[in-house]
């Protein structure tokens, strides 16, 4: 059984929470977020935000969870934000942006130009002798994880060479091949 909905949420001193009917909205130096809020209750007092179950149901106690989490998704990235960063591994991939679209070169016989939403910041980093870093940031969990994983799907990392595009730090579980 999860107790994350039970874990207190803390508010910084640069976000403000309004509540308006069932929706959530959460502002900070970052941007502004909202949420739909139901089946559970919110209390907040001295900056610390409470969510609460509305009963002991299956369904109210897999929503408290939900919603505690998402609302710290929100409340953290409006404060500080959320960065996750692909990593190109192979010969000849490249990645470089102008501003907000990216140009990948990963081994097709034309470059792929990904368009990245406006809360969606891009750089592209370019070492000789390692491999191409993207780096996305975003004030949005959710809408972040989306686009890496729309990036990463354009050359999934294969079992053999572990070449394509790959979160960094991920672990790839490499196959042996065909033997002679």
């Amino acid at each position: 059984m999860s107790r994350i909905g039970f874990k207190p949420v803390e508010i910084p001193e640069n976000v403000t929470l309004e509540l308006e009917g069932n929706i959530l909205k959460v502002k900070g130096p970052k941007g502004e977020l909202s949420q739909e809020i139901k089946d559970v209750e919110l209390d907040i007092q001295d900056n610390v935000l409470h969510v609460k179950r509305l009963s002991e149901s299956k369904h109210h106690r897999s929503m408290h969870g939900l919603y505690r989490s998402l609302i710290y998704n929100m409340v953290k990235g409006v404060s500080e934000g959320w960065t996750k960063e692909l990593e190109l591994v192979g010969v000849g991939y490249r990645a470089s942006n102008q501003g907000q679209v990216l140009d990948l070169s990963l081994g097709f016989s034309h470059n792929i130009l990904f368009e990245l939403p406006p809360e969606v910041k891009v750089e592209t980093v370019s070492e000789k002798g390692k491999n191409p870093i993207i780096k996305l940031t975003s004030h949005d969990k959710q809408l972040l994880g989306q686009v890496a994983s729309k990036i990463r799907s354009l050359r999934k990392p294969e079992p053999y060479k572990g070449k394509g595009v790959r979160y960094v730090g991920e672990e790839i579980r490499r196959k042996a091949g065909k033997t002679a």
